[in-house]
């Protein structure tokens, strides 16, 4: 897999291009786009194994990134953005906490009942 590639396209399967990209680097530093456009252009293994590419590199737009994620060496881009503020407020909710995997909206109208 070329990272480069990759990159461009899960910012096009997003609706986005480099022209929406304000930065890329990590939660330490930041590093020129152009840079990681050189460094990006490589391939390497994106199948099981190790992970090779750096695991906290972002990628960052203005309510958006890009983060890597992987499951027993195998790795991709996740798309994410700024969640949107809800306009319903439950102040007297009970629980954050219920049995596996369940949502915080599930434990509280469970609790409701």
């Amino acid at each position: 897999m070329n990272l480069l590639n990759e990159t461009k396209k899960e910012l096009e399967k997003n609706n986005k291009d480099w022209e929406d990209v304000k930065w890329v680097g990590c939660y330490d530093f930041q590093i020129p786009i152009k840079l990681f456009k050189e460094l990006a252009n490589n391939e390497y293994d994106n199948g099981f194994g190790g992970q090779e590419v750096a695991t906290d590199l972002l990628v960052v737009g203005d309510d958006w990134w890009l983060e890597r994620h992987e499951y027993d060496g195998s790795e991709w881009w996740e798309y994410k953005e700024l969640p949107k503020e809800p306009i319903t407020y439950r102040p007297n909710i009970k629980k954050i906490m219920g049995e596996t995997w369940e949502t915080l909206k599930e434990i509280n109208n469970r609790e409701e009942e």
